[in-house]
């Protein structure tokens, strides 16, 4: 570790992955033996750790409790036939959790601490990976505010910490989605591109109204005239009208989604046509009353690429009933392949641990 010497790393004495059964595993709920932390204190990085998963002692008073200062990242490690195990674009992430901390008044985190950090947690945890396809370990880059105060100020101190846990599908089942027009996830100027936590905690409600009504997700419309689609509660959008795939573009209100520019970027390379604008509701509803709106999909480090089955807007539903070329299905497969290592990767987003 570049300034600090090597990670220091304390390892559990007795792993609990022999008696974790990987075969069964709800999204987010089980974690691996160990996890990485570092502090930045007294204006400096302090030593970085690798240390047995387990809970950490806070007062009260800590700053993330009282002001929300905290951001994270959603990312994943992948296991090929071979049982090597690769990242997947990491340094976006680490720009993103820095452009998510510059918002939020938080000193930036170190290339080497966000990556180094990375490899090692990944090395030492790596049989906790699921070896079949379509399987990971999901990444937590999490960082936050420690400072014991609750004057209303920035912290001076922060932890940055990195968790991991097996993972397997995000969603089960069909999957509609609702446009909602009452409640916004974000505005102009405000932090809807980063990834703060209290992004995610304001669109609980709207999310849990959509879901008594039959649906799983939301889709978020602009908080100034509810006009334009924007993106979904925890996806970004892609819609697929004729034979065009559009997605919006990235604003104050909306996530530099990892996925979402590999699916931009793998879409062009195999010559489909892609559209990045601003994309309204009667555009997307005058096309499924056409028949014209062919497919809705989410993309996402949880979900990946996550066809919609169908979208509701006010009292009116709409199904969509994907064709055989389907654009959901075909730029998954191909992203997944570069994931896994069953393909060439000509973009050089993998990186081997």
């Amino acid at each position: 570790m570049k300034d600090k010497g090597p990670i220091k790393i304390t390892r559990v004495k007795d792993s609990r992955l022999p008696h974790t059964d990987l075969s069964d595993i709800k999204f987010g709920t089980i974690f691996t033996d160990h996890m990485f932390v570092a502090d930045f204190r007294d204006g400096k990085w302090q030593a970085p750790e690798i240390v047995p998963y387990g809970p950490m002692p806070m007062e009260p008073a800590a700053k993330v409790f009282h002001y929300g200062q905290a951001v994270f990242e959603g990312m994943k490690a992948y296991k090929d036939e071979h049982g090597d195990v690769f990242l997947f674009r990491p340094e976006m992430n680490l720009q993103r959790i820095n452009r998510s901390a510059w918002r939020l008044a938080m000193p930036p985190i170190p290339e080497a601490y966000f990556m180094e950090g990375l490899k090692a947690l990944v090395d030492i945890d790596r049989d906790w990976i699921p070896s079949e396809y379509g399987a990971s370990l999901y990444l937590r880059p999490v960082y936050f505010a420690i400072d014991n105060e609750i004057a209303a100020s920035a912290s001076g101190s922060y932890r940055f910490i990195i968790i991991a846990s097996p993972a397997k599908s995000y969603y089960t089942g069909e999957v509609k989605v609702k446009i909602e027009e009452r409640f916004s996830r974000a505005c102009n100027g405000g932090v809807g591109f980063a990834k703060a936590a209290g992004n995610y905690a304001a669109q609980f409600l709207a999310t849990e109204r959509a879901k008594k009504e039959g649906y799983k997700q939301i889709i978020w419309t602009d908080s100034k005239t509810h006009e334009f689609v924007e993106e979904a509660g925890t996806m970004n959008l892609f819609f697929r009208i004729g034979d065009t795939l559009i997605t919006a573009p990235t604003s104050d209100r909306i996530l530099h989604g990892v996925t979402r520019d590999s699916i931009i970027r793998l879409a062009r390379y195999h010559k489909m046509p892609v559209e990045v604008r601003r994309l309204t509701v009667d555009e997307v509803m005058d096309a499924a009353r056409a028949d014209q709106l062919k497919e809705i999909f989410g993309s996402g480090t949880a979900a990946t690429v996550l066809p919609i089955k169908g979208i509701g807007y006010r009292e009116e539903y709409y199904e969509l009933n994907p064709p055989e070329n389907s654009y959901a299905n075909l730029l998954k497969q191909m992203l997944m392949d570069i994931q896994y290592n069953r393909v060439p990767d000509p973009f050089g987003w993998r990186v081997k641990v």
